[in-house]
């Protein structure tokens, strides 16, 4: 185990890893404290090498550069590029009133972390400020988990917190490509009320985190481990790590990362 301070020196915090923190505080250890490895399937590295050219594409379309011949010598991309366009015609259509930026960063410091969120897509004007992201997978079914996500609760939360704009004229809006038969989407609004419950779970989180590192650098303790009845641990890559391959099956998958783990890699 390696305690140097380097190494729990941690101070910037994506949505991806406020999920791996409140999931499985052990796995957050491994991956961002330790900086294990955590290897990926063939499978899931051709759809997370599809996710990122998608998300470039677009993002060069956006900056007015010629994507078409990028597009020709791929028809599933294209296709999914087309449908999409044809789609929401709306998010497309650009208007002298509006500010548009495509992979839009914005930071918070919070508690001595950095919160990093970067939009696909920001589009905003005197009255409202739209977060567009791209998924490239089909609709979900349970739209309440996709709104606890700490993608859809951090990305509105860190835009209310470093503008003038009232909670109500903020949205997030998520475009699923993959959708069939033509891409779908899920909007979600916001208000006060769920800007005080993002903000007072982050600062418990935070904490906790803090807590955690503090325990880990000076004392040698782990972080915690989720609990063996979440059924979180069977696909799990440090499975054998943390010892748990005695208390649940693991079969010949389960070293791989659950493709949910990865988070999406921003152009």
């Amino acid at each position: 185990m390696n305690t140097d301070q380097s190494t729990v020196s941690l101070t910037r915090l994506s949505q991806g890893q406020l999920n791996l923190l409140e999931t499985c505080p052990r796995k957050f250890q491994l991956m961002y404290v330790d900086q294990f490895g955590s290897p990926v399937s063939p499978e899931q590295q051709e759809r997370l090498t599809w996710g990122s050219y998608f998300h470039l594409l677009m993002q060069q379309r956006e900056l007015g550069l010629p994507i078409d011949s990028l597009l020709k010598d791929n028809p599933q991309l294209n296709h999914w590029v087309t449908a999409l366009m044809d789609a929401a015609p709306d998010v497309f259509t650009r208007n002298s009133q509006t500010f548009r930026d495509a992979e839009h960063c914005r930071t918070l410091k919070v508690q001595g972390y950095l919160l990093t969120v970067i939009y696909d897509l920001f589009i905003e004007d005197e009255k409202s400020a739209q977060i567009l992201d791209w998924k490239t997978y089909p609709l979900p079914t349970n739209r309440q988990r996709l709104a606890k996500d700490w993608q859809t609760r951090l990305y509105r939360y860190v835009l209310l917190q470093t503008s003038d704009y009232l909670p109500e004229q903020i949205s997030m809006t998520y475009w699923f490509v993959k959708s069939k038969p033509r891409p779908q989407c899920l909007t979600f609004a916001y208000d006060r009320v769920q800007h005080e419950k993002t903000q007072a779970d982050l600062t418990e989180l935070l904490t906790r985190l803090s807590g955690w590192l503090h325990r880990y650098q000076n004392d040698h303790i782990p972080f915690p481990q989720v609990p063996i009845s979440a059924g979180k641990c069977d696909n799990c890559s440090f499975v054998i790590r943390c010892q748990r391959t005695g208390d649940s099956a693991v079969g010949d998958n389960d070293l791989l990362p659950n493709l949910a783990d990865i988070e999406e890699v921003s152009i």
